[in-house]
This record gives C-alpha cells, sequence and structure tokens, in this order.
C-alpha cells in the first residue's frame, strides 16, 4: 500500500511540475525543435534542471543500501543496443516531433480536455497494444 500511494504522489508531483512548465502544451515542445524560426528554449532548460537533479541526487541516493519502500535497487543490465530499442527510438522521435507530445506529458494534458491530446492518448495506447501483439508473434 505504501509503494502505491508513493507511486501515485510521485505521478502527481511529475505531473504538475509538467503543467507548470508548459510541457503539456505541444507548441512549447515543437517551438523547441524549430531551430530556424522561433526557437523556444523552454524544454532545454526543463531537460537541463533534471539533469542537473540527477546528476546530484543519483549518487547520493545509490550510496544507500536499498531504496525507502524496496528491498533492493533495480537498475537497468542491459548495456547493448539492439533492434527493438532503436527502432522504438526512432518511433518515439517521429512521434514526439511530429505531435509535440510524450507519454508523461499527454497523459497529464488530459485534465486539459483537449481532444487533440485524447486522441494522441488513445492512438498511443492502441501502438502498445499492437506492440505488444507483434512482440509475442516474434518471439
Amino acid at each position: 500500500m505504501k509503494t502505491t500511494i508513493a507511486a501515485l504522489l510521485s505521478g502527481i508531483i511529475f505531473g504538475l511540475g509538467l503543467a507548470i512548465s508548459e510541457m503539456i502544451n505541444p507548441a512549447r515542445v515543437l517551438g523547441f525543435l524549430d531551430v530556424t524560426g522561433q526557437w523556444d528554449i523552454t524544454l532545454l532548460l526543463v531537460m537541463g534542471s533534471a539533469l542537473l537533479f540527477t546528476l546530484i541526487g543519483f549518487p547520493l541516493i545509490t550510496r544507500k543500501a536499498h531504496p525507502i519502500l524496496a528491498e533492493k535497487f533495480t537498475l537497468p543490465s542491459k548495456t547493448s543496443l539492439d533492434m527493438p530499442l532503436l527502432s522504438g527510438a526512432v518511433l518515439f522521435g517521429i512521434g514526439w516531433g511530429l505531435a509535440g507530445l510524450c507519454p508523461g506529458p499527454a497523459i497529464a494534458g488530459l485534465a486539459s480536455a483537449d481532444p487533440s491530446i485524447a486522441l494522441f492518448v488513445a492512438a498511443m495506447i492502441a501502438g502498445q497494444f499492437i506492440g505488444i501483439r507483434l512482440e509475442r508473434k516474434l518471439t
């Protein structure tokens, strides 16, 4: 129960951060990608601040024996690039560049009741469903 509450609170804080920084607004992301026009530096500032907190916080947190609400740290162990990773990154980048949304901001953006964001989330869920089906077929 504690982990569920912690996850919910973390999600709420993350969503509020996305809303306050206006990362739920696709125009912000598309403005960042428009380096030859009216370039919007906002996304760079958001990513830079996240990187700064990670660079400082990650070594401090991983010095502990285990997380507060878990028996051990669960860190990525994969060290190689493979086709699913690369193709997923390409599809993510194309979708992000076309729509100006990625999963976190899209889900947080549902609170705005914007039909285009709801359509994006529906398409994202359908894509995940299709991806899972394809992966099962291929393995």
